[in-house]
């Protein structure tokens, strides 16, 4: 599957994260998706990092799940401190 389904996965996590972490972001639906493609890619090189994961597996549900709710709570953090100075 390799990359093109980690990001596949990503997009579908970025949905996911969405709806587990609603509210107001500053840059809306499209970053979110970014961002769960994001976090099932990192998920997936720190899982190989990790020894969870073979070479060429992609990450997890719930680890992406888990990478992209982190970087949504990140990018919250640091944008929207940004908009609201």
């Amino acid at each position: 599957m390799g990359i093109i389904g980690t990001i596949i996965i990503g997009f579908i996590v970025g949905i996911i994260a969405k709806f587990l972490m609603p509210g107001k972001d500053p840059g809306g639906f499209i970053i979110t998706t970014i961002l769960g493609i994001v976090g099932a890619v990192a998920a997936t090189y720190l899982g190989q990092f990790l020894g969870l994961y073979q070479y060429g597996e992609p990450a997890g549900f719930i680890g992406s799940v888990l990478g992209a709710v982190l970087l949504l709570a990140i990018y919250r953090a640091i944008v929207g401190r940004r908009v609201t100075a």
